[in-house]
């Protein structure tokens, strides 16, 4: 009976011990899947460290991560709306004498667009800004004498214009034709090399003293070519500034001063686009232009008044010199004019993106200063911008 006890109480400890041994397991594999079920839910510690450092560095300003199309859309309309409504216009200030008045103060004056007065928002003296200059050279008959004059003047502008690493200029020439003699460059060297190059250009049949044999006998020059055989007899001034502004002043470097030389007689006999048209391209362009008058008295002399009409149009002057020294004066003064500026800049209340012209006036208000009737030279409007519209296709010469 009792190996019989003895026997049941040893059964029933292994069962006891079986089950618990299945319990226990049971549990174990509960607290491992468990496990496993809050790690797929919470990474580790290295990676919950590698996550948030990976956020931190997408919240800082660093230009690696790509940051969402909208968001970069956004940002970018928000720049470009600040560009486009400020308004930035250059101007100076001179005496009767033509001195230059360089102590203008914001206070002094005030800024009309369209008869509306507007809040100035930049006001800055002697602005230092970088130059692209373009000279532009007549080459046709009526500045074969002058020619070698206006190279050697327009040489010595540069030489004392230009500064190295900062400024560039272009050199052109033009008959019926444009020619580009050298692109922008900051190297005196090559701007010298070009001016070098440009040559008075005789037309077809051309015999010296104005004279051109148009048919019979035999001709001194051969012609350029079918094409241009006319061309190199005529004088286009205003495509030759149509293009300048328009393909040229194009390819300059952005934020700096755009000025064309413009060295001519002002006879325009063979431009297929009128004058106002290159003004309003000079004026879409911001480009300045500095016209100086010269031509042979044998050849019809200089026509004043187109050239007068560009330079002022443009915020630029037009010099009109008598002689060697002359010439060498206006150029001296078209130097001071791109040094010794005024830029002042505002928000115009017109906020239409028409395109359309808007005219600025600059008054001096200060009652003192109104009394030395002071000469303020600026371009007097410029065309508002439009929106990101499909325009027709603009008339080219």
């Amino acid at each position: 009976m009792l190996d019989l006890e003895n026997f049941r109480m040893n059964k029933a400890l292994r069962d006891f011990g079986l089950t618990l041994g299945l319990a226990v397991l049971l549990v174990g594999i509960s607290a491992f899947a468990f496990s496993n079920s809050m790690l797929a839910q919470n990474p580790s510690g290295t990676e919950l460290q590698e996550k948030t450092r990976s956020r931190k560095v997408s919240e800082a300003p660093s230009p690696s991560p790509t940051p969402p199309k909208e968001d970069a859309t956004m940002e970018s309309d928000e720049v470009v709306r600040v560009e486009t409504n400020l308004t930035n216009i250059f101007f100076t200030a001179a005496d009767r004498n033509k001195r230059f008045i360089s102590d203008l103060k914001k206070e002094n004056i005030r800024v009309l667009e369209d008869g509306q007065p507007q809040e100035i928002f930049t006001f800055q003296q002697n602005v230092d800004l970088p130059l692209s200059i373009a000279i532009l050279l007549d080459t046709s008959i009526s500045e074969q004498r002058t020619l070698p004059d206006e190279k050697a003047a327009a040489q010595s502008f540069l030489e004392a214009v230009m500064r190295p690493q900062k400024d560039e200029a272009a050199i052109l020439s033009f008959t019926g034709d444009v020619t580009l003699e050298q692109g922008f460059t900051g190297s005196l060297d090559r701007l010298r090399r070009a001016i070098d190059r440009v040559e008075f250009v005789p037309p077809s049949g051309y015999v010296g003293g104005n004279v051109v044999v148009q048919s019979g006998g035999a001709q001194p020059t051969p012609p350029i070519s079918d094409v241009n055989r006319d061309l190199a007899g005529s004088t286009a001034i205003w495509d030759a500034v149509w293009v300048c502004s328009k393909d040229l002043m194009a390819e300059s470097a952005e934020n700096t001063r755009r000025a064309i030389i413009l060295l001519t007689d002002g006879v325009d006999t063979s431009s297929r686009l009128k004058i106002h048209e290159a003004i309003e391209r000079a004026q879409k362009a911001e480009v300045f232009i500095y016209a100086i008058g010269i031509g042979d008295s044998y050849q019809g002399g200089v026509q004043m008044g187109s050239l007068r009409k560009i330079a002022e149009l443009t915020g630029g002057r037009a010099y009109f010199p008598q002689s060697e020294r002359e010439l060498r004066n206006a150029f001296a003064q078209i130097q001071r004019d791109l040094r010794e500026q005024y830029l002042l800049a505002y928000s115009p209340s017109n906020k239409a993106r028409d395109g359309s012209y808007r005219r600025i006036q600059i008054e001096i208000i200060d009652p003192e200063l109104k009394k030395q009737n002071l000469k303020l030279n600026y371009r007097p409007g410029y065309f508002a911008r439009t929106s990101n519209v499909v325009t027709p296709t603009e008339k080219r010469p």
